[in-house]
């Protein structure tokens, strides 16, 4: 069946996170402060303990179902084991983790070739992303400051959904919001777990953006495997 759509992984494979994830410790630093300046008052080591213990307490649970609460929940978990009364809706919540989103989209840049690629793609196919992060807000804000967003007919953010790769049923509502079947759609991404294992799993056909060494998967073999996304077009064509 011919290739009509193709989907898109978002971080290591259109934009770029530098420097080896070094954003981590400036967002937390810079989500910390934000709240200590709202009567948070306890010291940076504690909270950033307490955080660290809170986000893998929720991920732990998450991912056993391939779930992906939003970055708030563990912002507010953080308060309250902290002592501090926030539920989850409360704005204070929300700002704290703007601060870190803001601190972390200094470390990510557009692919060289992502602009090109997705120009000459958007021609003949229907372009969409599925995104593992747990700030939607942060993705949709990057992707139109980039002005790649109108690319895309469908943005479908782990976070935002409370489904994550590689559970199929993230995959399966994003072809459904589509109308189009997995035999004519192709995933493009740069984990093979998330993204090559999980696409395959629903029928997918899988290309592979090689951005590091990883170990192979002993489910499925990518379709096609790529160094640069300029080499895509080529590539989708022969699938």
């Amino acid at each position: 069946m011919p290739i009509k759509a193709v989907l898109f992984d978002m971080f290591d494979t259109l934009m770029l996170i530098e420097k080896d994830h070094e954003f981590y410790y400036p967002s937390i630093q810079r989500m910390y402060s934000y709240l200590y300046e709202q009567g948070m008052l306890v010291d940076f080591k504690k909270f950033e303990e307490t955080y660290i213990n809170e986000r893998d307490r929720i991920l732990s649970e998450a991912n056993l179902a391939f779930k992906e609460p939003h970055f708030n929940v563990r912002v507010a978990a953080t308060l309250n084991s902290l002592g501090y009364n926030y539920v989850v809706s409360d704005p204070m919540v929300a700002l704290a983790t703007g601060e870190f989103c803001e601190e972390f989209m200094k470390y990510v840049k557009i692919d060289a070739d992502t602009k090109e690629t997705l120009k000459v793609l958007g021609k003949k196919y229907r372009l969409g992303m599925i995104s593992n992060f747990a700030i939607p807000e942060c993705v949709l804000k990057l992707l139109k400051t980039s002005g790649i967003d109108k690319f895309f007919e469908v943005i479908v953010i782990s976070g935002a959904v409370n489904k994550r790769k590689p559970g199929q049923e993230i995959f399966e509502d994003t072809l459904k919001l589509m109308n189009i079947s997995s035999s004519e759609t192709v995933f493009v991404g740069d984990t093979i777990e998330a993204d090559i294992e999980g696409a395959k799993a629903v029928g997918m056909k899988a290309v592979y953006i090689e951005r590091r060494v990883q170990e192979s998967s002993k489910k499925y073999a990518p379709d096609k495997t790529i160094q640069r996304l300029c080499e895509l077009p080529t590539v989708i064509e022969i699938l």
